[in-house]
């Protein structure tokens, strides 16, 4: 059911009169590899909302999709202490805590910032830049596509072609899909945070893999999925990156703004 109502959002806005999905509703990865940036935080942690203030302030910083692609991932093991965050999932603290055991770590915390499938603790100094401008000179290990190609009244067809570039490192390769909305906002009424209005840009709503590769080097998926009702298509997309399982080594990522609107 989860993987049935990804990237609903991406259409919600685009006349339902339409059969063709308008050519700007698609996204290439380029020469070099963009950066993925993911952020663990959650809003019943009362230092994580500087960190969610840099990651909506990246693009304006000039880190555009082709360099950086940014996802906040809300976690679940702080709502005990007094505030449910309404955006946490399970899966994502699921998914900080393999990162931490790929490096030995003991411990997960918030915010964490992940570049490139590491844990990068200077996000917030000039170092991010030196770190970015670096990844993003090397040419990539995989090469992604997103599309909506079609869409009626109650349902989109979206197209993901993801393929690996070199075979030496197929590996543990897989393909991840993550649906995300922008200015989302919450009145945090108990907890750390209790009070305050809490923004939050590239929440991951929903997710999807790893998706296998196989016995080949290519994935080309294609889901029909239902719209969702009440979502803001002009604040959502979707992202895509391939990523070494065994390394956390993040190949190529792709990020695909609203489109239509």
């Amino acid at each position: 059911m989860r993987a049935m109502r990804f990237l609903a959002w991406l259409a919600v806005g685009l006349s339902p009169a339409l059969h063709a999905a308008p050519a700007a509703c698609t996204a290439h990865s380029g020469p070099r590899t963009a950066v993925l940036v993911e952020l663990y935080t959650s809003e019943g942690c009362d230092s994580c909302p500087p960190a969610d203030r840099w990651l909506s302030s990246l693009q304006a910083q000039g880190y555009t999709p082709d360099k950086v692609v940014p996802l906040a991932l809300h976690v679940d093991y702080w709502d005990y202490i007094g505030w449910k965050d309404p955006y946490a999932k399970r899966e994502f603290a699921t998914r900080q805590r393999r990162a931490a055991e790929l490096r030995r770590a003991r411990i997960v915390y918030t915010p964490q910032v992940l570049l490139q499938g590491q844990d990068f603790r200077h996000w917030d100094t000039r170092e991010f830049g030196a770190t970015v401008e670096r990844v993003n000179s090397q040419p990539p290990r995989a090469r992604l596509a997103l599309s909506v190609e079609s869409m009626g009244k109650a349902s989109v067809d979206v197209a993901l072609s993801a393929e690996l570039l070199d075979a030496a490192g197929k590996g543990d390769a897989a393909v991840y899909l993550a649906a995300f909305e922008n200015k989302l906002t919450s009145q945090v009424a108990a907890g750390e945070n209790k009070g305050k209005t809490l923004p939050h840009d590239f929440v991951v709503r929903e997710w999807i893999g790893p998706i296998g590769f196989g016995a080949g080097l290519r994935v080309d998926e294609k889901r029909t999925l239902p719209l969702l009702p009440n979502a803001n298509p002009k604040q959502s997309g979707v992202a895509a990156f391939v990523q070494d399982r065994s390394t956390g080594e993040v190949l190529q990522a792709l990020m695909l703004p609203a489109c239509g609107g």
